[in-house]
C-alpha cells in the first residue's frame, strides 16, 4: 500500500488532540458537500428549464425553414421545390406567407403578424397543446378561421364563441399611394372569425395564424410565399437533410434549423447556465479553501509524528504528499456525498415533483423540471478536484516550511 495514502487515511479518521481541527475539517466537508449538491441541483434545474422552453418553442418552430436571402417573398413553383415537396423523409411541407397587419376587434386595434399557412401545417399534432381558448381550426365548411396568439387576445379581448363579430384585418394595398381624402381606400380590409387562442412565448404570441388563401387575398400575392417550413419523419437526421437541401438549392436561399431560428434563445440559455455555474463555483472555492486552515493545524498537531517520519528517512516530498492526500480526501468526501445527494434529490423531483411551479401556461408541467446530464456531474467533480488540489498543495507547502523552523526547537 502507498505509504502517503495509508498515513493520510489514518489521519483522516484518527482522533485529533485539538478539537478545533475536527471542527474545521467538518466545516470543510460540509461546505464542499453543500456546494457540490447545490451546484448539481441548480445545473440540472437549468437543464430542465432549458428543455421545457425549447419544447415550447419547438412546438411552433419547424425543424427546417427555407427563406430567400434577398427580399421577402419568392416563387415556390419551381422544379426543385416541386421535387422537394415529394421527397422521402418529409412529414409536412408547409408554404407560408406572412406580413405585419393591423388587427381590429370592436373598438380596439393592434399590430400583429399575419401568418398564412397551407393545410399541411395542421399535421403538427402538438399545436393543440398550445390552445388556451377555443380550438385550433383554420378551415371548415363555413369558411376560413384564424387562431391568434395570447398577446393579441389580451389586447383585443376577442370572443372566440361569437361568430357574428369577426376579427378585422387591414393591410396596405400594393403600389397604392397615400390618399388624404379617404385613407381607407389605401388598405385591403378583410374579416375572419377567430376559432382559438394559443400561448407559447412572447415572440410567438403576437401572431395570427390564418389559411394561406386568406393571406394571399389580404396581401394581394397570388403565387409567391415568404418561406417553406419542413417537419421531418422521426427517423430522418435533420442535419443531413439540411445539408442535402443546401447543396442543391443554391445561394439565393438560406436553410435554418431550430437552433439557427432561435439562436438568441440558445445563447441566453447557455450564458445563464454558465453564469450560475461561475457564481456557485466561487462559493464552492471558498468552502474548499477552508482546508488550508485545517491542514495547517493538523500539521502542528502531528508535528511529533512528522519528526519521527523524518528521522526514519521520510523526505519532504513524502510529507507533502501525506497532507496533500489528506486535503484531497477531506474535500473529495464532501464532493462525492454532495453529488450523490444531488442525484437522489433530482431523481426524487423527477419522480414525484415535490417542488411545484406556477401553472400559467398549459404547456408547462406543474412540477419543476429537472434534466440530468452526466457532463454536469463530471464538470462539478473536476471543478472540486482542481481547486481541492490547489488548496491542498498550497497548504502542504506552507506547512512543510513551518516544520523546518519548528524542528530546530526539538
Amino acid at each position: 500500500m502507498n505509504t502517503a495514502f495509508y498515513i493520510a487515511r489514518r489521519y483522516l479518521f484518527a482522533k485529533k488532540s485539538t478539537n478545533a481541527i475536527n471542527i474545521i475539517s467538518a466545516i470543510s466537508v460540509v461546505g464542499v458537500f453543500v456546494g457540490s449538491a447545490a451546484l448539481i441541483i441548480i445545473l440540472s434545474a437549468f437543464n430542465g428549464l432549458g428543455e421545457m422552453v425549447l419544447k415550447m418553442f419547438n412546438t411552433m418552430t419547424p425543424q427546417l425553414v427555407i427563406m430567400p436571402v434577398k427580399g421577402k417573398t419568392f416563387e415556390p413553383n419551381t422544379a426543385y421545390f416541386n421535387q422537394l415537396k415529394k421527397a422521402d423523409g418529409i412529414y409536412s411541407y408547409v408554404e407560408v406567407l406572412s406580413e405585419n397587419a393591423l388587427l381590429k376587434y370592436n373598438d380596439k386595434q393592434s399590430v400583429g403578424l399575419i401568418k398564412g399557412v397551407s393545410p399541411a401545417y395542421l399535421k403538427n399534432k402538438s399545436l393543440d397543446s398550445t390552445i388556451i381558448d377555443g380550438h385550433f381550426v383554420l378551415d371548415n365548411p363555413s369558411g376560413h378561421y384564424a387562431v391568434i396568439g395570447s398577446a393579441i387576445q389580451n389586447f383585443l379581448v376577442v370572443n372566440t364563441t361569437d361568430p357574428f363579430n369577426p376579427l378585422q384585418v387591414y393591410s396596405p394595398k400594393k403600389g397604392k399611394q397615400a390618399n388624404s381624402i379617404n385613407p381607407g381606400d389605401n388598405f385591403t380590409v378583410l374579416t375572419i372569425p377567430v376559432s382559438g387562442v394559443f400561448e407559447v412565448q412572447q415572440d410567438f404570441d403576437n401572431v395570427a395564424i390564418v389559411p394561406l388563401d386568406f393571406a394571399r387575398q389580404l396581401l394581394a400575392e397570388p403565387s409567391k410565399i415568404s418561406s417553406i417550413e419542413l417537419l421531418l419523419d422521426p427517423n430522418v437526421d435533420a442535419e443531413k437533410f439540411k445539408a442535402a437541401i443546401e447543396e442543391k438549392i443554391g445561394s439565393d436561399f438560406v436553410v435554418k434549423d431550430r437552433i439557427e431560428q432561435n439562436s438568441a434563445l440558445h445563447s441566453i440559455l447557455g450564458s445563464e447556465k454558465w453564469a450560475v455555474y461561475i457564481i456557485l463555483t466561487f462559493v464552492l472555492i471558498i468552502a474548499i479553501f477552508n482546508i488550508i486552515g485545517s491542514l495547517t493545524m493538523l500539521v502542528i498537531d502531528k508535528l511529533q509524528d512528522i519528526s519521527v517520519l523524518s528521522s526514519l528517512g521520510a523526505g519532504k516530498k513524502l510529507i507533502k504528499r501525506i497532507f496533500l492526500l489528506e486535503g484531497m480526501m477531506i474535500t473529495m468526501t464532501g464532493c462525492i456525498l454532495g453529488l450523490l445527494v444531488g442525484l437522489i434529490f433530482c431523481l426524487v423531483q423527477q419522480k414525484f415533483g415535490m417542488i411545484k411551479m406556477s401553472q400559467d401556461n398549459p404547456m408547462i408541467s406543474n412540477a419543476y423540471p429537472i434534466g440530468l446530464k452526466w457532463v454536469d456531474f463530471l464538470l462539478v467533480f473536476l471543478t472540486v478536484t482542481v481547486f481541492s488540489f490547489m488548496a491542498s498543495a498550497l497548504s502542504s507547502n506552507l506547512s512543510v516550511k513551518k516544520i523546518d523552523h519548528l524542528n530546530q526547537d526539538l
